[in-house]
């Protein structure tokens, strides 16, 4: 039995059982460890005498048990009922209390809860509506509390709940989601995994059938939620991986059944363990006839991640984006890491987080898709992003709904910044408009000055090493994409480019469409515009084609960087490679009626035809380089003339043949440098 088994038939969290195992002198590393069956045996006896079983063993909570009324109760209300016993309650009910109330053991409660599909431990609440559904079974009745029950001066009593508001401090730690990333290699099912657990079909939508952008969304699993973040597979959104595995509490790594760890594989997990995240295996494809789940953990075994059926510690959960298979115990095991990990923020305190995306939205105007991490974001709210600060216009969910306001390990979508922030930058809550304006002007001096001291900065020309030599070719570009993402992503491919024949000179990057101004820049630079993901306004593309300018759009960034590799290649000059294909000595000179001087050669090596060049050589002396003017056997014209056969040749604009002179014949190929 494992631990997190052995804390579900218990009722209680794996951390509680974790701590007891420990004072027990047992050890469990997490709550996938096996134990044996005499800690099993001690840990349930302990638990099991130490539960409550009498209700009036309970503390005073804000549930409160009304039984059948008597004669000598005058104060029970009209409203219950004297042939059954009812439970009031003024809100939530903690499942531990309720299990106290009905009489039953906690893990009891915790089952019937189960089979009504409510997840939730000993220490969660459950809502009155599911309170009332499972006292039914045990012969209870559950009432909400009225405003005028209390009789004597109904007006205070609303009040004292109020009352005690102020006793929690803003600052008090509360459970919060757990933050999850799917990292991956491109095509192993990472967002169809996810389309599978929300319900959503985001694969679909994307250009190549790959996710170009991070998405983040909310997914609710009984009375929890987690938040997951999907990002790109392909090696081009290596930052942008890079940036999500940062921005997690776990990290879920999904390989293919069939293909196994890949090179992104590797990367991704390199990231999840830089950014110090545990890291849960999610082997995808099962379905298929040829998955073989034991070959990745094999290779998982090899790179340090053992699962833990193979003796190790790694979570490892074969699963089918496909069918559903395995997907309830993937969450699962998410929700019993963040129980372990007791995730916790503080709702009352100012927003705080990071920016997880950021795009200019026709209609919309500057949109910035945050990640909560502390704190709670509500509309009108002042809020500093970057070198850009705004007034909260609108929140936005994941599926577009409206919100008043967002708490930790929420992803929104926020309305309100005159600019588009940076991808992975930090935003945080204001007092008011004048502090939240000073620190965006002080950031845009910063800026300003970092540009003019270092005026490559902002561009990708930084992405190579500047040479001196002014020969050097160098291609130019005009960089335009939809989202700040997308800019960063390609930045990374393009730093993959090495060459030291040529460089790379990205004059401008923006997001947005490309405008008249892009093409001028372009017309001006003696360069080219490369576009992705991004519409070309009516008007720069009348421009374009006056001034003569190349705009090429894609949608899918390996066909973008083939396309700057491509262009930096025709840049360079063929290398121009001679090879000798024969070599004749002349061993007559004959003068024709028409003036022309012809030479009687035999091959010694190699063969000879009329589309060669060719090279006379005296003594080791070269007298002569040109092309051949004829090639005669006998008295015809010869296509070719192979090694010991005779032949007459005549050259152009030579004449002064001498016998005993060497003719090499050599061709001249052009071949294409490369990067």
């Amino acid at each position: 039995m494992r631990v997190h088994e052995l804390a579900r038939e218990l009722g209680l969290n794996s951390k509680e059982v974790m701590d007891r195992l420990q004072e027990l002198g047992f050890t469990a590393k997490n709550h996938m460890t096996a134990l044996n069956q005499d800690a099993v045996t001690k840990t349930r006896e302990f638990f099991r005498k130490d539960l409550p079983v009498e209700a009036a063993a309970q503390p005073e909570t804000a549930a409160t048990v009304v039984t059948p009324p008597t004669a000598a109760e005058p104060s029970v209300p009209e409203s219950v009922s004297v042939s059954s016993k009812v439970i009031t309650l003024k809100g939530p009910i903690v499942v531990r209390e309720l299990a106290t109330i009905l009489g039953v053991r906690p893990n009891q409660l915790i089952a019937e809860l189960m089979r009504l599909n409510v997840l939730a431990s000993i220490n969660e609440q459950i809502e009155i509506k599911d309170a009332a559904r499972v006292a039914e079974k045990h012969g209870y009745n559950v009432e909400r509390e009225k405003k005028h029950e209390p009789p004597p001066k109904p007006q205070p009593k609303p009040l004292e709940p109020k009352g005690d508001e102020p006793k929690t401090p803003k600052d008090a730690l509360l459970p919060r989601p757990p933050v999850v990333t799917v990292l991956g290699h491109v095509d192993h099912g990472k967002t169809s995994l996810l389309d599978r657990i929300r319900n959503t079909s985001v694969a679909k939508g994307e250009a190549g059938g790959i996710t170009q952008h991070i998405g983040a969304s909310t997914v609710t699993v009984g009375q929890n939620r987690i938040t997951f973040l999907d990002t790109p597979g392909h090696e081009a959104f290596t930052a942008m991986r890079a940036r999500g595995a940062t921005m997690t509490d776990i990290a879920i790594i999904v390989v293919d059944a069939q293909d196994g760890i890949m090179p992104q594989t590797q990367e991704a997990i390199k990231h999840a363990q830089a950014a110090k995240v545990p890291i849960i295996v999610a082997i995808n494809k099962i379905d298929l006839p040829s998955a073989n789940p034991d070959k990745v953990k094999q290779q998982l075994a090899s790179i340090g991640l053992t699962t833990e059926d193979w003796g190790g510690q790694t979570i490892c959960k074969p699963v089918s984006a496909l069918t559903g298979a395995g997907i309830p115990e993937l969450l699962e095991m998410i929700l019993l890491q963040a129980e372990i990990m007791e995730l916790k923020a503080s709702p009352g305190l100012p927003a705080a987080g990071f920016v997880i995306e950021a795009q200019l939205e026709s209609g919309k105007g500057p949109t910035a898709n945050l990640l909560i991490t502390n704190g709670t974001l509500r509309v009108g709210d002042v809020i500093l992003c970057g070198q850009y600060w705004g007034r909260v216009r609108a929140l936005l969910d994941d599926r577009g709904a409206k919100l008043k306001e967002a708490g930790p390990s929420t992803p929104v979508k926020c309305l309100g910044l005159p600019g588009v922030p940076e991808a992975g930058a930090a935003f945080e809550v204001c007092a008011n408009d004048k502090v939240a304006r000073a620190a965006a002007d002080e950031r845009q001096a910063q800026n300003k000055l970092e540009q003019l001291t270092t005026p490559k900065r902002a561009s990708l020309t930084n992405l190579f090493d500047q040479l001196k030599e002014n020969e050097k070719a160098e291609l130019k570009v005009v960089l335009k994409a939809d989202v700040q993402g997308s800019l960063e992503a390609i930045e990374h491919a393009l730093r993959q480019i090495k060459s030291e024949k040529v460089s790379l000179n990205i004059l401008m990057t923006g997001v947005g469409s490309v405008t008249s101004n892009d093409v001028l820049l372009a017309s001006a630079s003696n360069a080219v515009v490369i576009g992705f993901h991004v519409s070309v306004e009516d008007g720069a593309m009348r421009l374009a084609k006056k001034e003569g300018v190349e705009i090429s759009i894609h949608s899918i960034i390996y066909e973008l960087t083939d396309r700057i590799r491509e262009s930096m290649t025709g840049l360079l000059t063929p290398i121009l490679k001679e090879k000798v294909v024969g070599r004749a000595e002349v061993k007559q000179v004959f003068s024709i009626t028409k003036g022309g001087i012809i030479a009687g050669c035999l091959m010694v090596s190699g063969h000879v035809t009329p589309r060669v060049k060719v090279r006379v050589k005296r003594q080791g002396n070269v007298m002569y380089e040109g092309a051949i003017h004829s090639l005669r056997r006998f008295q015809n014209d010869a296509a070719e003339v192979r090694e010991s056969q005779e032949c007459g040749i005549r050259l152009d604009n030579f004449s002064a043949f001498s016998e005993g002179d060497v003719l090499e014949f050599f061709e001249v190929e052009r071949l294409a440098q490369t990067l």
